[in-house]
């Protein structure tokens, strides 16, 4: 008993000190663990963040576009005064987001892939709609009853520790659906914002088929009930349901679409990898500013960003990670790597790569004060390679539990030692691709339109993907389409 009222004052204690508010959109009682100047505050400290990651899209164009509909929707919205700032992140990836405190993010990979105002206007009150009904604080929320209601557990029947982690997997299951829900009403939000503003928003169900095929196409796909987001199939169906029941009593006449518009607005917008930051061809990952290359393992997942290349295998095994190290030399960048990722030493050795000085050191992961360390089998190894090259220091870390790290060590090795000095021309002097908008010059499907502006047969599902259209669709003589050529016009 007295370990159940222990428990239970830890919960009273814990919602003591959090205040309750009414949502701004459902107008009931919710649980506050961020007021709103410290959502704000969480926004301000994460915004440099995100930047310093991907960087800040330079289209002063774009984005004075993407502020003017973001302010202008952010005005008729549930939290009107709460402040708003929308971007354009350098990112390929199809990405859209927002962060406490009014900070929301689209990706220049997303607006590719929009074909009208309409479908980014629906994305776009999607995303305010995560701020204005306060979804991170929801969500926090959840988590703390969540821990807080298996700690009391715990401490009412000490047997139950040993059921703790399957526990916790349990109740992250749980908090799934949650997340669903707050996308759903964020659908909700973004036909009821977009309507408003004069979008018709049955265009942001049509854009739910391009995210399928992505998703689709890319072999990314989860199952509905082990993802964050409702399947785009099903959003599709709801979506235009919301749009239908939020058009009833309007003209709809006047609702706009406005595709030329915005198509003439991405013309010239940089789609897919921006080369000069690194790329892969033919399993080799090659940066041309910085004038390095390694081999990548075959058939590994690779994302690539300003602050780190990952390289994943399929089945989540092993990973590795190339970063710029932090120091002026290899005595502080090893510190500061050691401090960042908790690593304890187990042996290390000078040697050289392909004429450049290196420091090889395997490694584990040290385990926080008061928690379990895992089994012998289930601990990580860590291989790195700290590499000289002119006046950086680049660190290769090869992670896997202890039980597979022998399986995945001669792969860590052919990346790290094939680590070396990029000199081919025809690898430097590479070029990114940017969209051409053009008109279609005579009535034809859009896979031979493709094919006679140069898109290549193996990529002709990719571009039909970024048009939104079928390849076998017809297209009509002066419809703007869109494809992609090497360097700015």
């Amino acid at each position: 008993m007295k370990r159940f009222n222990f428990g239970l004052t830890l919960c009273i204690l814990a919602l003591f000190f959090y205040q309750c508010s009414r949502n701004p959109v459902t107008g009931k009682k919710q649980l506050n663990l961020m007021s709103e100047d410290q959502e704000k505050a969480m926004g301000a400290e994460s915004n440099p963040a995100v930047l310093a990651e991907f960087g800040k899209y330079e289209d002063p164009a774009l984005q004075a576009f993407i502020s003017e509909k973001g302010q202008q929707m952010a005005a008729i919205s549930h939290r009107p005064t709460h402040g708003f700032t929308f971007q354009v992140i350098n990112s390929p990836v199809v990405n859209a987001f927002a962060v406490p405190g009014g900070y929301v993010y689209f990706t220049r990979g997303i607006m590719a892939h929009f074909n009208n105002e309409a479908e980014f206007a629906g994305v776009l009150g999607h995303e305010i709609g995560h701020i204005t009904a306060r979804h991170a604080n929801a969500q926090a929320k959840d988590q703390l009853l969540t821990q807080i209601g298996v700690i009391g557990l715990i401490i009412a029947s000490p047997a139950a520790a040993q059921f703790a982690e399957s526990i916790m997997q349990g109740a992250q299951l749980l908090l799934l659906k949650f997340s669903r829900a707050h996308e759903s009403q964020s659908d909700e939000l973004g036909v009821e914002y977009s309507t408003k503003i004069g979008y018709d928003a049955h265009q942001m169900a049509e854009f739910f088929k391009t995210l399928s095929r992505l998703s689709d196409g890319g072999g990314a796909r989860l199952p509905t009930f082990m993802s964050t987001h409702p399947d785009p199939g099903n959003r599709f169906t709801t979506v235009h349901k919301l749009a239908e029941k939020a058009q009833a009593t309007i003209n709809k006449s006047t609702l706009k679409v406005n595709r030329d518009e915005y198509l003439r607005r991405i013309d010239g917008l940089m789609y897919g990898e921006d080369p000069n930051e690194g790329y892969v061809d033919g399993g080799v990952f090659y940066h041309p500013q910085l004038k390095f290359k390694f081999p990548v393992p075959t058939g590994w997942k690779t994302q690539n960003s300003p602050a780190q290349f990952v390289m994943a295998e399929p089945n989540g095994k092993a990973i590795m990670l190339l970063t710029l190290g932090q120091g002026a030399g290899f005595d502080e960048v090893i510190a500061n790597a050691n401090k960042q990722f908790g690593l304890a030493n187990i042996r290390s050795e000078n040697r050289t790569v392909n004429g450049l000085k290196t420091v090889v050191i395997v490694s584990t992961q040290t385990v926080p004060e008061g928690q379990q360390a895992p089994a012998e089998a289930d601990k990580p190894m860590i291989l790195s390679y700290y590499i000289q090259k002119d006046q950086n220091i680049y660190c290769i870390h090869g992670v896997s539990a202890n039980k597979d790290y022998q399986s995945f060590q001669n792969l860590f090795l052919n990346t790290m030692e094939g680590f070396s000095n990029l000199t081919e021309q025809s690898k430097i002097n590479v070029q990114a691709e940017y969209i051409n908008v053009i008109n279609a010059p005579r009535e034809s499907t859009l896979s031979d339109l493709l094919t006679r502006n140069g898109i290549a047969q193996k990529r002709l599902e990719e571009f039909a993907i970024l048009n939104g259209m079928d390849l076998k669709a017809t297209v009509l003589a002066g419809k703007l389409i869109k494809v992609a050529q090497k360097g700015k016009a």
